[in-house]
């Protein structure tokens, strides 16, 4: 898939240890090109603040969060290849990673992911949800050469 259209926005303070551009085009190509042949998405990567008033706003969750997905809701008989809008909160995604014993590319790969997925309409309420997202989470962060984000670390 060479129809991606990425609109990155770098907005944290601290723009050390990010994903390159590259590298998000190339995880975006992987995960996208299974589900459709163009798209168009925002990537912003945000300080716990913006984070925090985000999710308290649309989840009403008083914290910052990893990421969050905004998808975009075509009118009726317009077809466009937006997907929406993924808001990742880099203190967060590297908290994360140290907590889970994980690289630092795997968990911000697996946000993107993880992002990607809730954009394209697959969610993880229920068990049923969380069980048919997480296998195909795990499938791709495993053709990106990553392992299991779920696996347990000793």
């Amino acid at each position: 898939m060479d129809n991606i259209i990425l609109d990155l926005q770098i907005v944290t303070k601290d723009q050390q240890n990010l994903p390159t551009e590259q590298q998000l085009e190339k995880w975006l190509k992987v995960i996208l090109s299974k589900f459709q042949d163009q798209a168009e998405l925002t990537i912003r990567i945000v300080d716990a603040e913006e984070s925090q008033y985000l999710n308290n706003t649309y989840r009403h969750k008083n914290k910052p969060t990893n990421v969050l997905s905004f998808p975009f809701e075509s009118p009726i008989d317009i077809d466009v290849p937006l997907l929406g809008d993924l808001v990742i909160c880099k203190s967060v995604v590297e908290k994360e990673a140290l907590e889970q014993q994980k690289t630092l590319q795997s968990h911000w790969a697996h946000m993107i992911v993880h992002g990607c997925l809730h954009l394209l309409g697959y969610d993880h309420i229920t068990d049923n949800e969380a069980n048919e997202m997480e296998s195909i989470e795990i499938e791709i962060m495993h053709h990106l050469g990553f392992d299991n984000p779920y696996q347990e670390r000793v």
